[in-house]
């Protein structure tokens, strides 16, 4: 495994990160374990998790126990760590407000959530903390002051901002420095693959600028560029959490991609995590392996490097989506 420096922070985190949205229901709350223990075995230390993920409604699918009754991705992602909680980069958020009508960024939300996950990870802190969504109702200096207490309390050690543009990201970076806050956001999750890529049109530049790690989730857009079989599957990409299936601009894509990899004497999902990793500002991708087969050959894109012109083949076939 090969490891990037996360931001500002001097901490080493593994190129592929752990990514637990759908623990609970795939991998079972029993199979998690498993993943868990093969991803530490590859040299995976990074896992990222959320306040929401595995017993919300979202990611509700046949066969699985419904929502109510499943635990949490955090309770599952704690017990699996059980001894090996100083091994690794445990990352978290808060503030989606699908499920919670209360949740937000303010000072009361944030305390309350990461009591919360701390009890449910069985841990004394978070090494990397995400404001999950932007909240128009609160003031970013606000969210950044309760951080840095936070951080002060030694609850938190980072902070990093997910699903937010450019120009809140600088902001934020702005207010820490005229605060004097301990630290400042680190990095910034969002979207990102070769069929999403309009966090190139500003926030790349942003963190390159700023020195800010990007760390992509769906960079597989819901295993399209992993693997043509997803196309068979019954339950596939956004349709995983309620939301759309594949058009066919980006099958197209796909095919293409598949192509070039089997020219390559490379797997199609090789290709795609190692162009990724390849970008600017990315540290590490988040993949959600369903499987322990799907986390080993995932992982091992983070051991392939394609040359220039593979790069620029790859970047070719959606040079359009960048705006």
């Amino acid at each position: 495994m090969k490891y990037s420096t996360l931001g500002p922070t001097g901490v080493r985190v593994s190129r592929i990160c752990v990514g637990t949205a759908t623990f609970g229901v795939a991998p079972s709350s029993q199979d998690a374990d498993g993943v868990v223990a093969a991803a530490l075995d590859l040299g995976i230390n990074f896992f990222d998790t959320a306040d929401v993920y595995g017993s919300t409604p979202t990611f509700d699918r046949p066969g699985a126990p419904p929502a109510a009754e499943r635990e949490s991705a955090e309770e599952i992602l704690g017990r699996a760590l059980a001894g090996h909680r100083d091994e690794v980069v445990l990352a978290t958020k808060s503030g989606e407000r699908r499920f919670d009508t209360a949740a937000g960024l303010s000072r009361r939300y944030i305390i309350q959530q990461v009591e919360q996950s701390l009890r449910r990870l069985r841990t004394e802190h978070i090494d990397l903390y995400y404001a999950h969504f932007p909240d128009p109702a609160t003031p970013l200096e606000q969210t950044l002051a309760v951080y840095d207490d936070l951080i002060r309390q030694g609850k938190l050690r980072y902070v990093a901002l997910s699903n937010h543009p450019a120009w809140q990201v600088t902001e934020a970076l702005w207010i820490a420095d005229d605060r004097r806050m301990v630290s400042a956001p680190v990095g910034a999750q969002v979207m990102y693959s070769l069929l999403d890529r309009s966090v190139e049109a500003e926030l790349a530049n942003a963190c390159v600028r700023f020195g800010l790690s990007i760390v992509p989730y769906a960079p597989l857009h819901g295993g399209l560029l992993a693997d043509l079989k997803v196309l068979d599957r019954e339950i596939a990409g956004g349709e995983r959490y309620g939301g759309p299936g594949f058009s066919e601009a980006e099958i197209a894509v796909a095919r293409e991609v598949d192509r070039l990899a089997r020219q390559w004497g490379l797997e199609m999902y090789q290709v795609s995590l190692a162009w990724l990793l390849s970008r600017p500002a990315v540290a590490s991708v988040i993949v959600g392996a369903e499987t322990i087969d799907e986390l080993r050959a995932n992982a091992s894109a983070a051991d392939v490097e394609l040359a220039p012109d593979q790069l620029d083949a790859v970047s070719a076939l959606t040079s359009d989506m960048v705006r």
